[in-house]
């Protein structure tokens, strides 16, 4: 595929070189939706949410709307964060599960208080909601390095740039976090 060929990059859709034709699709399902489905569900924010987005990056890799790439496994991850990305933007609302529980970790702490587990699931709201009105490139490297635990030269192979570029961009995003989030905080209180 030439640059000539490629659309933006938006709802799952990433433009990479390459796959063999005959994709076993049961086979990447079976090695990647784990890891597909965490990825769309620590932006998403909600299990339901991140099933549909899972699902919709599969049917796309075997349908005719498929782009061709040539790594399988990071399509479908990029793809899942695109999509769960798409779908906050979309509702312009923010998911009603903490971050926390993406990995699979709730605060059993005893000194926690129900104040503060309630202002960590509102702050995990907000900033769900201002990772969402991020331009799409900025979000994705926002999701890679925070949520997805990638560093900067991580960042960089994956989505083909370099670890300067990521490296600017999450500093601009975090300072637009930041901002948005006292916006957000202000709006709520």
């Amino acid at each position: 595929m030439n640059s000539q060929e490629r659309g933006p990059l938006s709802t799952a859709t990433a433009s990479l070189a390459v796959i063999d034709q005959r994709v076993d699709l049961p086979g990447l399902f079976a090695e990647h939706y784990r890891r597909v489905l965490m990825a769309a569900y620590r932006i998403a924010g909600n299990m339901a949410d991140a099933e549909d987005v899972a699902q919709g990056v599969f049917l796309r890799l075997g349908t005719a709307k498929a782009p061709e790439v040539a790594n399988a496994g990071s399509y479908l991850y990029r793809a899942a964060i695109n999509g769960a990305l798409d779908l906050l933007r979309r509702r312009k609302v923010a998911a009603l599960e903490p971050l926390e529980k993406a990995a699979g970790e709730v605060s059993t702490n005893a000194g926690s208080s129900p104040e503060a587990e309630t202002s960590s699931r509102e702050l995990g709201r907000l900033l769900r909601q201002a990772i969402g009105e991020l331009p799409p490139r900025a979000a994705e490297m926002v999701a890679l390095r925070y949520l997805e635990e990638m560093d900067n030269r991580e960042i960089a192979r994956v989505l083909g740039t370099s670890a300067a570029v990521v490296a600017v961009t999450l500093h601009q995003s975090r300072s637009r976090l930041k901002k948005r989030l006292i916006e957000l905080q202000r709006g709520t209180l």
